[in-house]
C-alpha cells in the first residue's frame, strides 16, 4: 500500500513538473514575439495613437500565449492520469491462477472436467472432492457470487474487483486458515482451490460425538477453540484492510488429523451482497435487523460455536424453541450462568476432572459475554486469545 502510494505522489510531482515547464515554455514564447514585435523599425516617429496599440498588442500577445499554455497543460494533465490509470487496472486472467508448486494449469482444468465428488453446500456454492494427475487430493468450491440474470454477471468491473479480493485472499498464511491455492474464472462462477482435509470440519465431529461415535476431551476442545480465535484474531488484526468472516459456523471449521482447526469460506460473503447473512443460526442479532456487520459479529459466531463445544448440543436443537430454554443457546446459558447453574449445562461426557469443570465454566462466561447483545459488549478477538489461552496452556 504505502509503495502504491508512493508511486502515485511521484506520478503527481511528474505531472505538476510538466505544467510548470509548459507554463514558462509559453511565457518565454510570448516574450520572444513581444520581442521580435518590439525590433521592427519605425518609417517615423512614433505617435502616442501606435505607441498604445503597440501596447496592446504585446498584452494581448502574452495573454494569449499564457491562455494556451494553460489549457495545454490542463489537457496534457488529464490525457498523463488516463494512461496512467488504464495502466494500472488489473487485467481479467483467463485460465487457471496458480498460487501452489504442487499444482499446474493443465492438470488443474483437467481435474475439474473429471467427475468430482460432492463433499457439501453452502448459500454460496457446492464443495467438491477431486484429484490432480499427479494424485494430489484437492477440494474444490464452486463458487457462484452472481444471481441467475444479474447484469453483473457481465460487467467486467464486478469480474476484475472479484479476481482482486481473491487474489488478495490466497496471499494471506496462517496455520488456522485454509489458504486458497488456485481459482479458475468461468462465465458465470469460479472454481476456488484449497487442500482437501480429510477428518472433516467441526460440524462433522460434533455430530459424531452426539452419536457417541467420537469422544472429544475438554482439551481438544479447547484447543480447537483457541485456534478458530486465533484465525479470526489474524483476519481482524493482522490483516490490512481487516477482513471479515461474515459465515463462521461449525461447517467452516476445518479440522485436520491433530483437531487443529483451520476457517473456510472467510472474506466470501463481501463478494456476494445479495447473501443473506441472516440465514446461520450461528449469525448476531445485528444481522437479523440493520445487516451492520463488524468484527463482533464474527465474536458472536464465534461465542456460538464455543458454546456447541461447551454443552455438545446444536444451536437448532428443538429444545431452544422451548420457552423454559430462553428461545436460543446464548440465553440459556446467559440464564443458567446467572443463576449459578452453569454445570448443568455442560455435555455431561465431559464432567468429571474438577480442573477442567472449573476451567468449563470460565469459558461458559466467555462465550455469555461473546453471545451479547450488544456488539460493544462483547470482547474483540485480539482479547479473547489470552483469555482462553490462559485456562489452558497453548
Amino acid at each position: 500500500m504505502e509503495k502504491r502510494r508512493y508511486s502515485l505522489r511521484v506520478s503527481n510531482s511528474k505531472v505538476t513538473a510538466s505544467l510548470l515547464f509548459l507554463f514558462v515554455l509559453c511565457l518565454y514564447y510570448a516574450s520572444v514575439q513581444c520581442q521580435e514585435s518590439s525590433k521592427v523599425t519605425p518609417p517615423s516617429p512614433s505617435t502616442p495613437t501606435q505607441s498604445k496599440n503597440g501596447l496592446k498588442r504585446i498584452l494581448v500577445s502574452i495573454f494569449l500565449g499564457v491562455l494556451t499554455g494553460l489549457i495545454g497543460a490542463v489537457v496534457f494533465a488529464f490525457v498523463v492520469r488516463f494512461l496512467v490509470r488504464y495502466m494500472k487496472r488489473t487485467p481479467i486472467l483467463k485460465g487457471p491462477v496458480i498460487f501452489s508448486p504442487k499444482i499446474t494449469p493443465k492438470s488443474l482444468q483437467s481435474a475439474l472436467e473429471n467427475e468430482n465428488q460432492l463433499l457439501g453446500s453452502s448459500s454460496n456454492g457446492k464443495y467438491y472432492r477431486t484429484a490432480l494427475d499427479n494424485g494430489l487430493t484437492i477440494a474444490v468450491k464452486r463458487f457462484e457470487p452472481f444471481e441467475i440474470g444479474s447484469p453483473e454477471r457481465q460487467s467486467k468491473s464486478v469480474k476484475r474487483r472479484i479476481q482482486q479480493e481473491l487474489e488478495m485472499l490466497a496471499s494471506l498464511r496462517h496455520r488456522n486458515l485454509m489458504s486458497l491455492r488456485a481459482y479458475v474464472r468461468e462465465p458465470d462462477r469460479f472454481s476456488l482451490v484449497y487442500d482437501y482435509v480429510p477428518t472433516g470440519s467441526l460440524e462433522d465431529a460434533m455430530n459424531r460425538v452426539r452419536e457417541n461415535e467420537l469422544q472429544l476431551g475438554w482439551e481438544v476442545r479447547l484447543r480447537i477453540a483457541v485456534g478458530v480465535i486465533k484465525g479470526l484474531r489474524y483476519l481482524h488484526f493482522e490483516c490490512a484492510p481487516q477482513i471479515l468472516h461474515y459465515n463462521l459456523k461449525p461447517r467452516n471449521v476445518i479440522l485436520d488429523a491433530e483437531f487443529e482447526p483451520r476457517l473456510a469460506d472467510f472474506g466470501l460473503a463481501k463478494l456476494t451482497p445479495n447473501l443473506d447473512r441472516a440465514t446461520s443460526g450461528y449469525s448476531a442479532p445485528e444481522c437479523f435487523q440493520d445487516c451492520r456487520y463488524s468484527d463482533k459479529s464474527d465474536v458472536f459466531s464465534f461465542g456460538m460455536i464455543l458454546g456447541v463445544l461447551l454443552t455438545g448440543r446444536d444451536p437448532t436443537d428443538p429444545f431452544f424453541g422451548e420457552t423454559a430454554s430462553g428461545g436460543s443457546l446464548g440465553r440459556w446459558l446467559r440464564h443458567l450462568q446467572q443463576a449459578g447453574e452453569a454445570r448443568e449445562a455442560l455435555d455431561k461426557s465431559l464432567l468429571g476432572e474438577e480442573v477442567e469443570e472449573d476451567e468449563m465454566l470460565m469459558a461458559v462466561r466467555i462465550a455469555v459475554v461473546c453471545q451479547s447483545e450488544m456488539p460493544a459488549d462483547r470482547p474483540s478477538s485480539d482479547e479473547l486469545v489470552p483469555m482462553l489461552s490462559q485456562l489452558h496452556s497453548f
